[in-house]
């Protein structure tokens, strides 16, 4: 049996935070390894905890969820960063993704999802509320100053990479991934590293967006 997730949860709000808490702890596969009411107290706990995933409010006194995220992500041993807020913005979700978070979900998010969310970041995988995710596509495409990418820009991707890159721009996680294809987590993680590499991607996300440019996928499809 695999160890648990640890998950160090972050919000100002103690009323909300104990519920996360108290939701997390309903699942034997997640850790709650600490709790914070700021950000500067999160880059502290998560110094002496070394949490896996980090479930991050953005409004916070003394240094907020952004910024957090951006020291967090700086450590040797980094956590994955999911925010969870209030406030369902493109500036935030920019500049969220900007600083090195790899989910950003509103708090209204079914319970279900929200666990399934820390379960998959942890993975490698990248979580994004659904009308988000949608309206991040639209601007990033719509505000690219170079022509948008064709499908040859996919010719040096070899036919399994160009597979990986199907379910990576679906949402999967890496272990997904190697279950859907029947590989090790390890490869499927190789895998996405290369198409990055490749395609000269800086992120999970900027990856979606060019799959989703180029008509490798398109949305609607399964």
């Amino acid at each position: 049996m695999s160890s648990p997730v640890r998950v160090l949860v972050v919000d100002d709000q103690e009323l909300v935070r104990a519920g996360f808490v108290a939701l997390l702890a309903s699942d034997d596969g997640i850790e709650v390894v600490g709790q914070a009411a700021d950000g500067a107290e999160a880059v502290a706990l998560a110094r002496r905890t070394s949490p896996q995933v980090a479930l991050m409010d953005i409004r916070m006194p003394v240094l907020d969820g952004i910024a957090a995220t951006r020291e967090l992500r700086a450590l040797p041993d980094p956590p994955e960063v999911v925010i969870l807020t209030t406030f369902d913005t493109d500036e935030y979700a920019y500049q969220a993704f900007r600083a090195g978070a790899c989910g950003f979900l509103v708090k209204d998010t079914p319970p279900a999802e929200l666990l399934r969310a820390v379960h998959q970041t942890a993975a490698g995988g990248t979580v994004i509320s659904p009308p988000t995710a949608r309206r991040l596509v639209r601007d990033l495409a719509a505000s690219q100053p170079d022509p948008r990418p064709t499908p040859a820009a996919l010719q040096g991707l070899t036919e399994r990479e160009l597979e990986v890159l199907r379910l990576l721009a679906r949402g999967h996680s890496n272990r997904e991934i190697a279950r859907e294809l029947f590989i090790s987590e390890l490869t499927a993680k190789t895998h996405v590293s290369r198409i990055l590499t490749k395609l000269d991607l800086l992120t999970r996300v900027h990856a979606v967006v060019f799959a989703y440019e180029t008509g490798l996928v398109t949305p609607g499809t399964s």
